[in-house]
């Protein structure tokens, strides 16, 4: 160890002797880069060395506010309209028939039964035979006359039968039947006018009705 000195001690006095020479100078701006340098390094250095922190993925999101519920607006009333309610109905009713043969009913007065005696001058005699060879089922219709008169009446005539009115007046008639054969059932009609008093005969045949007269 004092070996090692004193070889330093000689070296020092030997350099001294051959003359000592000026010792370098540090630039500041030199060394105060240096120190920033070194900084910067240390703090990337203690940033590397911290281990990452976990940040969740998944971030809650905020539960939307429920909407209002919608209500519905009542309905506009019209006011001034009355309410409509379900008719009511009634079934006509049919009065008596009176001597005209009328019975007040609203639809067709012709429509309905002819009374006894209606108005007007009358026929001696209207008679209806049943010349069919069967059963026949009718109905003799007088037309309206000049004094309002009309209607029908009606008859069931046995096989070969006759039926005779003594009470009608002048005026056309139509007489309409179903014979009820069994082999071969039809229907037949006829008409005429009575312009006198005479009798009058209308016989009903097997296809048509005939009218005998004067």
């Amino acid at each position: 160890m004092k070996r090692i000195l004193f070889v330093a001690a000689i070296l020092a006095f030997l350099l001294s002797a051959c003359g000592a020479k000026a010792t370098p100078t540090i630039d500041p701006a030199q060394l105060q880069a240096s120190a920033v340098a070194a900084a910067n390094t240390m703090v990337a250095l203690t940033q590397a060395a911290v281990p990452p922190t976990s940040v969740p993925t998944d971030t809650p999101q905020p539960s939307p506010t429920p909407l209002p519920s919608p209500t519905s607006a009542p309905l506009p009333t019209l006011s001034g309209f009355p309410t409509a309610v379900n008719p009511t109905l009634s079934v006509p009713t049919l009065a008596a028939p009176t001597s005209s043969g009328s019975t007040g009913n609203t639809g067709d007065p012709c429509n309905a039964p002819l009374g006894p005696n209606p108005d007007g001058p009358k026929v001696k005699a209207i008679l209806v035979v049943n010349n069919s060879g069967a059963q026949a089922n009718g109905s003799i219709y007088l037309s309206k006359t000049k004094f309002g008169q009309c209607g029908y009446r009606g008859f069931s005539l046995a096989k070969g039968g006759s039926i005779s009115y003594t009470d009608l007046t002048l005026g056309c008639y139509s007489v309409y039947a179903w014979i009820n054969d069994p082999k071969k059932p039809t229907t037949v009609f006829g008409s005429g006018c009575i312009n006198s008093a005479d009798k009058v005969t209308f016989v009903i045949n097997t296809t048509t009705v005939t009218v005998h007269g004067p």
